[in-house]
C-alpha cells in the first residue's frame, strides 16, 4: 500500500491539485483520498480504481500462483 500511496500523492502533485480538488475530480470522498495517500489498508478497490483511472491505471487482484510462474 505504501507504493500506491506514494504513486497517488506524487502524481496528484505533478498535476498541481490539492487533495480536495483531486478528490472532487475523481468522484471520491476527500477522506478516501487521504486514506489512500496515507497507505491505509482497509480500502475499497472500486474507490482506488476511480483515483488510478485519472492516471490511466487500474488495480486488479493477482493470484499469487500466477506471480511465481
Amino acid at each position: 500500500m505504501k507504493r500506491l500511496a506514494e504513486f497517488v500523492k506524487e502524481r496528484r502533485k505533478e498535476v498541481n491539485l490539492t487533495q480536495e480538488e483531486f478528490a472532487e475530480r475523481t468522484g471520491v470522498a476527500l477522506t478516501v483520498l487521504r486514506k489512500i495517500e496515507q497507505g491505509k489498508t482497509n480500502l475499497n478497490m472500486d474507490k482506488i480504481n476511480l483515483v488510478l483511472k485519472m492516471f490511466g491505471h487500474e488495480l486488479a487482484p493477482v493470484n499469487s500462483k500466477e506471480l511465481s510462474e
